[in-house]
């Protein structure tokens, strides 16, 4: 379980080929602090560290986790956020994030806006999943609040610092982004549907 707050953005060092797998090694300042078989989001993905080697920890992004997430995009060079998993005497500083990317997004417009950003994604609204306005998203394993809600877009205001310190100002218009909506409307979305089918 995370909490969308991520702590910094590690860079892609290495991407081997493994079968339909991919392993990605990231370099980031906590590597020391990591061990083997422990969970870290990567772009909002929940990984597990398999190997390590001085500044660098290796992960394995499975066929599945490729086809519903922007981590086959990864490149050498290419600067991913990560965020380890919470623990029980911490504050919940975002909302409660799994780690389980629902669906991928595309950037369609950037807006500056005096000191801020808003930022306009699409996404399949035929997949079932919906934001609501002043909800919560995860964006790139970001916790963000929805602005602008409509049936298959909504938007995002985003404050200097997260800009700098998340890989959002690497994004243009066309960059594909990793969301996982908010589980409890998840929930309740589904409740709905049942509902329906009786």
């Amino acid at each position: 379980m995370f909490s969308g707050i991520v702590e910094e953005t590690g860079k892609v060092v290495f991407i081997e080929k493994n079968q339909e797998n991919i392993n990605i090694t990231i370099g980031c300042s906590f590597v020391g602090d990591l061990k083997i078989d422990q969970s870290v989001a990567h772009n909002g993905v929940c990984l597990t560290v398999v190997r390590k080697s001085g500044n660098n920890y290796t992960v394995t992004a499975i066929q599945e986790t490729l086809i519903k997430s922007n981590l086959g995009e990864l490149s050498t060079g290419s600067l991913v956020n990560l965020e380890r998993s919470m623990t029980l005497d911490k504050l919940l500083d975002g909302h409660l994030v799994q780690g389980h990317v629902d669906q991928t997004a595309v950037c369609t417009n950037i807006e500056e806006a005096d000191g801020s950003w808003y930022f306009t994604f699409e996404y399949d609204a035929t997949k079932g999943n919906i934001t609501v306005e002043k909800g919560s998203i995860s964006v790139d394993g970001v916790s963000l609040t929805v602005v602008n809600s409509q049936e298959k877009t909504f938007q995002v205001a985003i404050i200097p610092y997260t800009y700098e310190h998340t890989v959002f100002h690497t994004y243009k218009v066309g960059s594909k982004v990793n969301l996982e909506f908010d589980i409890i409307g998840k929930y309740i979305t589904k409740i709905m549907k049942l509902q329906l089918v009786k």
